[in-house]
């Protein structure tokens, strides 16, 4: 095995480390649609997912920030998906339509 069948440079001395950049994951592209189900999780817990939302990750995760604090909860963001703790559906489908997006209850 020569240095031409290596596949990724991992040190340099004229350059020094050199890591390799993972692509940036896409939005999925939905139907205009934005969906709320209720996840229901182990020992009684129950979330509400906001799926559909096609936003680039830091606008969503602003977005995520603003629903929890309506709702006066904990969630996080996942695979460009909202969860917010709780059944909170009403709630975020009354902030989602005050944001112009067009929304449907799912699931639950």
């Amino acid at each position: 095995m020569g240095v031409e069948d290596r596949s990724t440079l991992v040190y340099s001395t004229e350059s020094g480390r050199i890591k390799q950049e993972k692509p940036k994951a896409e939005p999925p592209k939905g139907d205009g649609t934005v969906r709320i189900l209720l996840k229901r999780l182990g020992g009684g817990k129950m979330a509400s997912v906001v799926t559909g939302l096609s936003l680039p990750e830091d606008e969503l995760k602003e977005l995520g920030r603003q629903l929890k604090q309506k709702c006066g909860v904990g969630g996080s963001v996942k695979d460009f998906n909202i969860e917010i703790q709780g059944d909170k559906r009403n709630i975020l489908k009354q902030e989602l339509e005050k944001k112009g997006y067009a929304v449907k209850l799912a699931g639950g």
